[in-house]
């Protein structure tokens, strides 16, 4: 693999400067389903409903080894690949949770068990997953709700991160909606009477939410934006809308709480004489950390070992760490692999759905300077430079060996699935989201 470093560097660039946000990462999916094709997968596109989600699959029988891949950018975080807080002209989007490398390192394992495969080292199947809009479209969702798991028996993946760890802990369920709501235009200084707020119906949902976060389970966390809310100060919004998300350890927290903030809505149409609607956009399960798998992946990511930076590296570091105004870990910390202990991730992912159906196991790989937070304009450059690759080799590198373990230990595999039977018990799966079709203009 590590033959190949430049030209995994080179993919993952081209992804960084695309920045394309969720269900419009046309040319990254392209470029990653070329290059998979390329090596001998047939690849299915706009599987699920989604166009730029794709299954690549190469060789025949079991065992069936799935790859996780994704490619989506944030919105609001162009910046250039420097140590200073420098926007990207003309750009809106960036890589501030390093998909550009996450995709690339999924296709390069995805690559190097072909090989295998073809040289009659390993015996089975390979599929490797496109997955889009992972930042709140809950791509991989579609993924599951439509069968493409079936028949897998297992699934590695990865994430961008600022240190080398095995994910031992849970990501969190999540359950987002746009809320809209619809009042009456009028002149806002000599008609003020005749209009009715849809702007004062979004501020009062938002103070009502607000005080009900003093009354949920102290691990749920809610967060908006308003996205419209009107064009005038002197007219009268007749349309405003605030997209939420609603966040905890259990999916069925998540549900409640998520009615309870909808019923804010009614609420706050009621006094403001104003109409509202909700739409679903995304909905995610929480993570069943499989420990079978996980420590098997432990091992291997403890065989590769972490990042070493050049000393124009380590400079570079320093001057990401004086930047982000806390205290930070030494930047060696990079070199280092976690230890085996739980790690919750904080966030959500809709890699919590897949886990619900096929036994699933993760890293973290250290791509961004240790210290380092997600979604920040840090993180995007770290992702554009040798820093972020060479995290993302230890990914490839890490999930290429794991991987390696499940074609060739059947016993493996078999205690994986009796310990997620075991987590599943009698829960049937349903979708947090419904059966609504992908949002595919979620981020217009």
């Amino acid at each position: 693999m590590q033959a190949h470093y430049a030209e995994y560097r080179q993919l993952a660039q081209r992804i960084w400067g695309f920045a394309e946000v969720g269900y419009k990462e046309t040319q990254s999916s392209a470029l990653l389903q070329k290059t998979l094709r390329e090596h001998g997968f047939a690849v299915q596109a706009g599987v699920a409903g989604m166009p730029t989600a794709f299954v690549a699959t190469y060789g025949s029988g079991q065992p069936v080894i799935g790859v996780l891949a994704e490619f989506d950018a944030l919105p609001g975080l162009a910046q250039q690949a420097v140590a200073t807080k420098t926007p990207i002209a003309g750009q809106d989007a960036g890589h501030g949770c390093g998909h550009n490398l996450f995709g690339t390192a999924s296709v390069a394992t995805g690559l190097e068990l072909q090989k295998l495969l073809k040289e009659g080292k390993l015996h089975g199947t390979v599929k490797v997953y496109g997955c889009p809009a992972e930042e709140g479209g809950s791509g991989k969702v579609y993924l599951v709700r439509e069968g493409l798991f079936n028949g897998v028996d297992a699934v590695v993946h990865w994430h961008p991160s600022n240190e080398n760890a095995a994910m031992t802990g849970s990501y969190i369920a999540n359950k987002s909606a746009k809320f809209r709501f619809h009042g009456v235009a009028a002149h806002a200084a000599a008609a003020p009477e005749r209009g009715r707020s849809a702007l004062d119906a979004v501020e009062a949902m938002d103070v009502m939410v607000n005080m009900m976060r003093e009354h949920v389970p102290q691990e749920t966390r809610i967060h908006y934006v308003i996205t419209s809310g009107g064009k005038a100060p002197n007219v009268v919004p007749d349309f405003a809308e605030v997209y939420y998300y609603v966040r905890h350890p259990n999916r069925a927290v998540v549900q409640a709480v998520f009615e309870r903030v909808a019923k804010a809505a009614e609420g706050a149409a009621l006094g403001t004489g104003t109409t509202t609607d909700y739409e679903i956009i995304g909905g995610t399960h929480e993570l069943l950390v499989n420990q079978t798998l996980a420590h098997a992946l432990q091992a291997n990511l403890e065989q590769v070992g972490g990042v070493t930076y050049t000393p124009e590296e380590t400079t570079f570091g320093q001057q990401i760490q004086a930047s982000l105004g806390v205290p930070a870990p030494p930047v060696t910390q990079a070199a280092e692999v976690g230890s085996y202990k739980p790690r919750d991730a904080g966030g959500s992912s809709d890699v919590g759905d897949v886990s619900y159906v096929v036994p699933t196991v993760g890293l973290t790989a250290a791509t961004w300077i240790p210290g380092t937070p997600a979604h920040s304009w840090q993180a995007v450059a770290c992702s554009g430079l040798e820093v972020g690759t060479k995290g993302m080799m230890v990914a490839a590198k890490t999930m290429t060996l794991t991987a390696i373990d499940l074609f060739t230990t059947p016993d493996l595999l078999a205690k994986a699935k009796a310990e997620l039977t075991q987590q599943v018990g009698s829960y049937v799966y349903k979708p947090l989201l419904g059966d609504r079709k992908p949002a595919l203009n979620y981020r217009d």
